[in-house]
């Protein structure tokens, strides 16, 4: 007995497609906390990479960051790509539950690898990230585990 894929083809395009998504993370309150990322997403698996980046942030500490401090205390999470256009018959949208984890450089075992993957695959697709010093951040690791679509994707 063969397990379905998590990602079906169509939606994996619609994500690679996508220039941003909306990370949803459990804030202390129980509150869902909302933010707009830039994402990779690993070829072979249902995996997305999004950077603790350089942008402007309250702190200089990646690790006090909310979204981070929420994921440490729960690392469930709903990532929500989604598509807009004019024409309301092409709208549609993917939503991803997973779980995250925070991913160190230099991490021994299987994430250091995919630490400097995933940077490779973020500055690919985002130029921006060609000054920024990613190597040296954390990444945050989600497994999507569950995909809802909604709408026109093909």
């Amino acid at each position: 007995m063969s397990e379905e894929p998590v990602l079906t083809g169509t939606q994996r395009a619609v994500i690679d497609s996508a220039r941003r998504a909306v990370l949803a993370t459990i804030g202390r309150a129980g509150r869902p906390r909302l933010v707009p990322i830039c994402f990779s997403l690993d070829p072979d698996r249902p995996v997305l990479y999004t950077p603790v980046d350089e942008k402007p942030k309250l702190s200089d500490d990646p690790l006090a960051l909310a979204r981070v401090r929420d994921i440490g205390a729960d690392p469930r999470v709903t990532v929500l790509v989604d598509r807009w256009d004019e024409d309301w018959t092409r709208l549609g949208w993917l939503r991803g539950e997973g779980t995250a984890e925070i991913v160190l450089p230099g991490s021994p075992g299987p994430d250091g690898p995919a630490h400097t993957a995933a940077v490779a695959a973020l500055r690919g697709r985002y130029p921006q990230y060609e000054t920024h010093h990613l190597e040296e951040r954390p990444l945050i690791r989600i497994v999507l585990e569950h995909i809802t679509e909604w709408g026109t994707l093909a």
